[in-house]
């Protein structure tokens, strides 16, 4: 049955705890819970927090979810408890196992975007947006005309950095009031609000269709705040983080010592105010360690002061009946960290001071002893303090240092130049709100508590260091280690583990996102790898309260995808940004390209109704950010073109930077900037720098590529394609999956400019399969003949010198980038065309529109067409013919409805033994393995790993791609059968010959799709001829039954006895060669591979184990009777054989396996409707007596009861025999003894016995048959 609606199913597991992966879904999908293999039949309880319809969402409430059982049968095992999502965000679930947690994870559902006045959707793939850094926005009545230049460029979204008041560094990101809008956006007249701010917002949405976003900055607050200042404890403080004492006196110290350098006081000892190479550095070195530190004395934060220790140890040692008490074994003594951090202000446990010095009397002298032996221990322990502490201000020394070197030394470093206050030798770690001071003075402040709860830590970053990790907590070093990477204008939040612990900060910072989320359609988590999980999400949830559909993109830093998954699940990120300035070259850009922008080129066609699977995070694939250095200056301005070209080819969001497409030749700092953006002026001219229009840098073609992106990702180009053509060019290709048309864009970075690095003119030819329809654009970076680059006073402006030569939507003939093109066929049916360039120069692209040839695009649509039947999936793009072949007109099923079980074993299965007998053998697939079955469920066996993998490196893919020799083995295997069989190969066959005129990519792909089609309609027709036990049961029942059909079959050579030609309904089949009518009734095959043909096919024991379930259970009551009368045939000595061998090689060497066959006519007696007429059934008896030679059949027929009396009979009078044909031809290893066989009835106790030592006559059979073990001829376990 076909699902039109998406439905996803989440397997669980036991202890299978998945809050590292991530779980993408869409609004309108279906989310069915399901229990895996490890929880079948245990009592299950699904929890989630989301919110019934109707609800608001609280992410600490949780509710039970109903289980559904559609069959509505005992056995439960298709259960399932669902969710309708309509709602957007992180969503968590959780299941118990009785009262035990047993697993969980969280779930993410993708927002919908709208846009216009229309209010259609934008889908997160189409999002092409752009970063403005506010305060270069200039007046608020001046924005319009500076946003109009996203708007010009193709842009939907805009990405503003926060539009708050600024601290006094004037960051973008350090907020001196997170509720109050710059006040620089106003004029003296005029004074704009959030409200105004809101008014833009909605018109750009309706007018333009551009949605916007703003940051949102939770870490930290300007340090000239003045709410932090009226509620310090929303900061870290020396107040309310003691431990971070150390660290501050460390840092005032480097602050002293840096004014000293700036005033010249250590120029003598070589380190002047201008740093300029290592040996100033090596003096730095030296000081510190021999000047700073000694006097500091940083260690004493962790000492214990030992006289005082000492005189309180010998103060409890005198006192009159003291306890002795003897501690733990394993506590020794420790020091313990004074919570206030003063200098030796730590202590020790006095009662495990006692316990482990013990004096041996109470004489002075024995004290005396005991009282050195503390104060020695003690000593140890500081000194060990000591140790620790200079690891500390090792790694401290050599931070300092490196950021020294960065900062004044490197070349890529901003170069500071002279040390002075404004730019210390360090950044300061701690705010210091008060004059200046001795450093003996400033350390008194640190306890006085209304002095100290000022001295504040500022944020930053600590490269490498654990995200889930609050660096500035107890328990971490980093401030005291100097491995902070510091922002000297902002001061760290502190919020505590919930709401309760800073009210004041958690309802500031709560009210800042209301607003954000009131006037934005979205928000970018700023630094998110260091804001505390539970503080982002609870300013989540209070945004998406106002802004349902909240679209929420981060930057993450964490080097880990594991990691990144625990922020994307928790907070429900929308869009991850990565970054095409990460690439060190152009195969690493396209490889980038591939890894975020969708799924490969002839993917498998996945089902509405599937596995949920693990996903990475959606990107937003900027070219550039907007706080990382200008492309321009580390590669060339020629590579803005193809770059930009490369990254909007990604199946996901893309972006970029204001300055960017103007080809801004440096960064644009969000510190020092204070210029403004350039206005829109259609009419301006390259010289005009306050104005820019479609001629400036790669604007036009900016335009162009964002549109086509748009276009792409709304009209479902999911597929995507990279081919490194060469170092320097690379080949985005997306593709349609439902047309089957591509957009190949190839495009010439320039990394290195070409004005000074070599490029070779001889470009390589490219190959694209299919039919070009057009040049949807090409285009080349070029100068003009327009005046250098000068920097603007007031504006920010771009390269006025360099520009793009565009054209769109050209024939490829007019192309002047391509020389030439030809059209070469490779191979039978595939058609490519052979691309030459002229003018691919550095900096250039050209993107090709292809459709398939037309051949191949009419074999497609009919494809399409006749796979309707199985989906609607296929309507688009299908093409109705009237000139198919006749048995395409045929509903496929209506072909599979005519094939009988045993039929449908030979079109399903057969494994590699069974089809040897008949002359043929299991598919064998290049360079990794046969398949395990010759028929279809061999090949879905390999294609249920691949498809969900989207797998089209397998082997098994390659070898499709290679050639037409599995899609012929398929349907010529079963044309070379006769009746229905074959015209389930000729329909195949006749779908085949449009699958091989289609290009070898897609073949993979359409095979797949036929072959489900086929085999899901074969498996109804399966269960339609079963019992309504299984047509009514689970999915497991039927699964479960199908093994009826794989082990169930008829061969070339029947493997049963010929059955009495008076019994009726016998199947028979024309004999090929005699051209005889002869019976071929199925058996029961013992084991697969091994046991499943010839004489080794049917054994008594296995097949009567095995035929209530196989046959009785699943309906098929014929097969029964015919494998219980064709053994009765073989009746002898009162036994059934062990192994059947057709019944003239039958061995009678098993007591149990007549009463596995005597248990089986019981079964069938009482489940078969009219049962019990199978006891008057006749038998054709091959061995009349023990000795006679084996009868053809009908010689003696005698009716089924008389033989169930014969076989109770001779057991009553006992069984005694040696087996015919006893010795090595027979068995090999069995000793002569074992061949010789008894069985009786125990006539009190009703039990078989039998047998001897040497043999071993019941189902643990195992016989031994090592010389070397001598074990030969000794059975395993002897019955």
């Amino acid at each position: 049955m076909e699902h039109s609606k998406q439905i996803r199913i989440l397997l669980l597991n036991e202890m299978e705890k998945l809050e590292k992966t991530l779980f993408r879904l869409e609004q309108g999908f279906e989310l069915q819970f399901r229990l895996g293999p490890t929880l079948q039949g245990k009592a299950v309880t699904v929890y989630t927090n989301y919110p019934l319809p109707g609800e608001a969402f609280n992410r600490e409430k949780f509710r039970s979810l109903d289980w559904e059982n559609p069959t509505e049968r005992e056995d439960d095992s298709d259960k399932y408890c669902k969710l309708h999502l309509q709602q957007s965000g992180s969503f968590q679930y959780y299941f118990l196992q009785g009262n035990e947690k047993s697993g969980g994870g969280y779930i993410v559902v993708d927002p919908i975007l709208r846009i216009g006045v229309d209010n259609h959707v934008l889908p997160l793939d189409c999002v092409t947006l752009q970063t403005f850094l506010a305060k270069c926005l200039g007046p608020f009545d001046e924005w319009e005309s500076r946003l109009r230049v996203a708007k010009e460029s193709g842009y939907n979204m805009i990405h503003f950095t926060p539009l708050q008041t600024l601290g006094l560094s004037r960051s973008c990101y350090s907020l001196a009031d997170q509720l109050e809008l710059n006040p620089d956006f106003s004029r003296p007249s005029k004074r704009y609000t959030w409200s105004d701010v809101g008014q833009l917002v909605e018109k750009l949405k309706r007018e333009w269709n551009i949605l916007c976003i703003t940051d949102v900055v939770y870490n930290h607050t300007a340090t000239n705040s003045k709410w932090i200042l009226e509620h310090p404890e929303s900061a870290y403080n020396l107040v309310n983080s003691p431990h971070l004492k150390p660290a501050w006196v460390l840092d005032r110290a480097l602050w002293h010592f840096s004014c000293d350098v700036a005033d010249g006081k250590y120029r003598e000892k070589g380190v002047p105010a201008l740093i300029e190479n290592d040996q100033h550095m090596n003096c730095i070195r030296k000081i510190i360690w021999e000047d700073i530190f000694p006097r500091i004395q940083l260690w004493e934060f962790f000492q214990v002061d030992v006289h005082k220790a000492v005189e309180q140890f010998r103060r409890l040692l005198s006192q009159e009946n003291r306890r002795v008490t003897k501690s733990e074994p394993k506590e020794h003594l420790k020091i313990i960290q004074d919570p206030e951090y003063r200098r030796r202000g730590c202590a020790v446990d006095m009662d495990t001071a006692l316990a482990t010095f013990i004096p041996h009397d109470n004489g002075p002298a024995a004290i005396e002893e005991c009282c050195n032996w503390f104060r020695k221990r003690l000593e140890e322990l500081n000194s060990e303090k000591h140790h620790l502490t200079s690891c500390h201000q090792e790694q401290a020394v050599n931070c300092l240092l490196g950021n020294v070197f960065y900062e004044r030394l490197a070349g890529h470093g901003p170069k500071l130049g002279p040390v002075t206050r404004k730019y210390p030798l360090v950044t300061r770690y701690f705010t210091f709100p008060f004059g200046e001071m001795a450093l003996s003075a400033e350390e008194a402040l640190i306890h006085l508590p209304d002095k100290a709860c000022f001295l504040m830590a500022h944020n930053g970053w600590v490269m490498g260091d654990d995200p889930l990790r609050n660096f500035a907590e107890p328990g971490s070093d980093v401030y005291l280690r100097r491995e902070l990477i510091c922002w000297g204008d902002s001061v760290k939040l502190r919020y505590g583990n919930k709401p309760e612990d800073c009210p004041y900060l958690w309802a500031h910072m709560k009210k800042y996102t209301e607003i954000t989320a009131t006037h934005f359609q979205g928000v970018r988590l700023d630094n998110c790898h260091s804001t505390p999980l539970h503080v982002a999400e609870y300013m989540l949830d209070a945004a998406r309260k106002l802004q349902p559909n909240l679209y929420v993109v981060a930057e993450l830093f964490t080097g880990s995808e594991e990691l990144d998954n625990i922020f994307v699940t928790r907070l429900g990120i929308s869009s991850l940004i990565r970054e095409a300035m990460s690439a060190y070259n152009s195969h690493e850009e396209g490889r980038l390209v591939y890894r975020y922008g969708g799924e490969p080129v002839g993917s498998f066609v996945q089902p509405c109704l599937r596995p949920l699977m693990p996903a990475i995070a959606h990107a937003l694939f900027m070219d550039i950010t907007h706080d990382n250095e200008c492309p321009i200056v580390h590669r060339s301005a020629y590579d803005a073109l193809p770059s930009t070209t490369v990254v909007s080819m990604a199946c996901c969001a893309s972006g970029s930077t204001r300055g960017y497409d103007e080809l801004v030749p440096h960064q644009i700092s969000v510190v020092a900037e204070e210029r403004f953006y350039t206005k829109w002026n259609p009419g301006a001219s390259p010289a005009d720098t306050g104005d820019v229009n479609v001629h400036s840098g790669i604007i036009a073609a900016r335009c162009a590529i964002n549109r086509l992106h748009q276009e792409l990702g709304a009209k479902g180009f999911i597929q995507v394609y990279v081919d490194q053509v060469d170092e320097d060019i690379v080949a985005v290709t997306r593709h349609s999956p439902s047309i089957h048309q591509s957009v190949v864009a190839v495009s010439r970075t320039a990394f290195r400019n070409p004005k000074t690095s070599f490029y070779s003119k001889e470009v390589p030819q490219m190959c694209i399969p299919g039919k070009i329809e057009e040049v949807v654009l090409e285009a080349r970076t070029i100068e003009r003949n327009t005046k250098p680059y000068k920097k603007d006073e007031n504006s920010i402006n771009g390269m006025p010198n360099m520009t793009v030569e565009l054209r769109e939507h050209i024939q490829l003939h007019e192309s002047k980038i391509v020389r030439q093109a030809g059209v070469a066929t490779k191979g039978p049916n595939e058609y490519i065309q052979e691309i030459e360039f002229e003018n691919l120069s550095p900096g250039s692209v050209i993107i090709f529109r292809v459709s398939l040839d037309p051949h191949a695009q009419v074999a497609v649509g009919i494809l399409r067409n006749h796979l309707t039947q199985f989906s609607s999936h296929f309507k688009s793009g299908s093409l109705a013919v009237d000139n198919a072949d006749p048995i395409l007109k045929i509903p496929f099923a209506s072909i599979a409805s005519k094939l009988t079980l045993a039929e449908l074993n030979q079109v399903l299965y057969r494994c590699e033994s069974e089809e040897q007998e008949d002359g043929g053998g299991c598919y064998d697939i290049p360079n990794w393995s046969s398949l395990k079955y010759a028929g279809l469920q061999g090949l879905m066996s390999v294609l249920a790993e691949i498809r969900p993998k989207n797998d089209l490196g397998h082997p098994f893919c390659e070898n499709l791609r290679s050639g037409d020799w599995m899609i012929d083995y398929v349907s010529g295997r079963l044309i070379s059968r006769s009746g229905s069989i074959a015209e389930v190969g000729k329909w195949l066959q006749a779908m085949f010959f449009y699958l091989k005129q289609i290009p070898r990519y897609l073949i993979p792909c359409y095979f797949d799709a036929i072959l489900i089609g086929a085999y899901t309609t074969l498996l109804d027709v399966a269960w339609k001829q079963m019992s309504s036990f299984v047509q009514n049961g689970s999915t497991f029942v039927k699964h479960l039954s199908l093994g009826s059909v794989q082990m169930c079959g008829v061969g070339k050579c029947p493997c049963l006895p010929l059955l009495s030609p008076s019994l009726l309904d016998v199947p028979c089949r024309l004999n090929e060669i005699t051209k005889e009518k002869e019976q071929c009734c199925a058996s029961l095959a013992a084991g697969l591979p091994h046991f499943s043909s010839g004489l080794f096919r049917c054994w008594g024991r296995d097949t009567f184990i095995a035929l209530r379930g196989m046959l009785l259970v699943t309906g098929r009551y014929l097969e029964a009777r015919n494998i219980i009368l064709a053994f009765a045939s073989t009746l002898r000595h009162g036994l059934i054989p062990n192994l059947l061998g057709e019944g003239t090689y039958a061995r009678y060497n098993c007591r149990d396996a007549v009463w596995w066959w005597l248990q089986c006519i019981q079964d069938y007696c009482r489940t078969v409707p009219n049962g019990l007429d199978i006891l008057k059934c006749p038998v054709s008896r091959m061995y009349p007596t023990d000795d006679s030679a084996p009868l053809p059949a009908g010689t003696l027929d005698q009716p089924l009861f008389e033989v169930i009396q014969e076989a109770m009979q001779r057991h009553m009078q006992g069984i005694q025999f040696r087996e015919r044909n006893a010795g090595p031809q027979i068995d090999r290893n069995m000793k002569d003894e074992g061949f010789n066989i008894t069985a009786g009835i125990d006539e009190e106790t009703g039990f078989v016995y039998g047998g001897n030592r040497f043999n071993c006559g019941t189902w643990m059979d195992k016989m031994g048959e090592s010389d070397r073990a001598r074990n030969r001829g000794i059975p395993a376990t002897p019955r």
